[in-house]
């Protein structure tokens, strides 16, 4: 059996790596191939395309690598001729792997999508070609679910991944030891994101706000690196603020949050996790200004934080576009890190995230819809 992915960023092979995980697992001679990063790698995908390059979001910035995805499609697409994978899975990364769900379709290759286009937060339109070109999708929520089935598409409910994964392996004491965490301090964690653009906008941000909070009092600041983000890259911005003691860590990500008092972090996937985590988070979403303007007029939604939308209210903090000051960010981690009442409450809230996302399971009924799919017992 041969399965071949397609994931276009950190996020999308870190749920990527976990399905071809169980998959090889389920499965042990089943021959997997795709584009991916070094989490997929590691689970024994055969990388044709590595994503390190990739972390690109926003109109203006896609419009500028147009080229490079040009020449991106017209490789997978040779590798599905010479290959002839039996499935085709796509992990989010909407804007492209839309594109090359489609070839699939016409080559006769069914196509899964998992973590597929939220078309229940803007972009209805896309929900036409996804029912048209796609065998199943898999969703991770039960509301997206339903606009799914209501646009015509194949839908089976999985479940959301993190409900699987997110979760410490050392206890409180061990994590401590292990990142040399200090007593004494007030330990925050900086997330600026996992693609290029977002951490150059983002962590000098970042790092103004810890700069304020280290004048009023002792802190101890971590920042976890993406594998999509080059070390130096981190450093360079870290050598601007000299003043600050920054540690760069690498892996037991979960871990390291149980052991934190408050974050900031990019909108999208960390949120979540650092929700399920119980960790008080400020939510940060900054856009070019084209794409801003576009997004207002065609999001949909209320909220960019996936806890809020989950809970239909704000319990992660939302500073989108101007509102991204340090100062800003300051003013709410001060609360948490000053007000442990507070800090306590938020908590607490955090608490219904994991409940509104189900008892977990997701990882595994993907890899049993892929394969089902691969083998032809899916209606397609």
């Amino acid at each position: 059996m041969k399965i071949m992915f397609s994931a276009g960023e950190a996020s999308g092979d870190m749920h990527a790596a976990a399905v071809a995980a169980e998959i090889r697992r389920i499965c042990p001679d089943a021959d997997m191939f795709g584009m991916g990063g070094s989490g997929m790698a590691r689970a024994g995908v055969r990388i044709i395309y590595d994503i390190q390059n990739l972390g690109i979001i926003g109109v203006v910035e896609v419009i500028r690598h147009l080229p490079l995805f040009f020449r991106l499609r017209t490789l997978l697409r040779e590798a599905m001729l010479l290959e002839k994978p039996d499935v085709l899975v796509c992990v989010d990364y909407p804007g492209f792997n839309m594109k090359i769900a489609h070839m699939a379709k016409d080559m006769g290759i069914p196509v899964v999508y998992y973590i597929a286009p939220t078309i229940w937060a803007w972009n209805k339109s896309r929900a036409k070609p996804i029912a048209r070109d796609v065998a199943q999708v898999a969703s991770i929520f039960p509301f997206e679910a339903e606009a799914y089935r209501k646009a015509g598409a194949r839908v089976t409910f999985v479940g959301h991944p993190l409900a699987d994964v997110v979760k410490p392996s050392m206890t409180k004491e061990e994590a401590m030891a292990h990142f040399h965490g200090d007593p004494e301090a007030k330990r925050v964690l900086l997330m600026p994101g996992s693609r290029k653009n977002e951490v150059a906008g983002l962590l000098p941000v970042m790092l103004d706000a810890a700069g304020r909070l280290h004048q009023e009092m002792k802190c101890q600041f971590f920042l976890p690196r993406a594998e999509t983000i080059p070390r130096e890259m981190l450093n360079g911005f870290l050598r601007q603020a000299p003043e600050l003691s920054v540690e760069v860590t690498e892996g037991d990500q979960y871990d390291l949050m149980q052991i934190c008092h408050g974050c900031v972090a990019s909108s999208g996937t960390a949120t979540l996790e650092t929700a399920l985590m119980e960790l008080p988070t400020v939510l940060v979403y900054r856009l070019a200004a084209v794409t801003w303007f576009l997004a207002q007029r065609l999001v949909h939604v209320k909220y960019a934080g996936l806890p809020n939308l989950l809970l239909d209210r704000e319990v992660t903090p939302e500073l989108l576009q101007d509102a991204v000051t340090g100062e800003n960010i300051y003013g709410i981690l001060h609360t948490w890190l000053t007000d442990e009442a507070a800090r306590q409450k938020t908590m607490e809230e955090l608490k219904e995230v994991r409940r509104a996302l189900g008892s977990g399971g997701a990882v595994h009924r993907t890899a049993e819809l892929i394969l089902q799919t691969a083998e032809g017992r899916n209606e397609y």
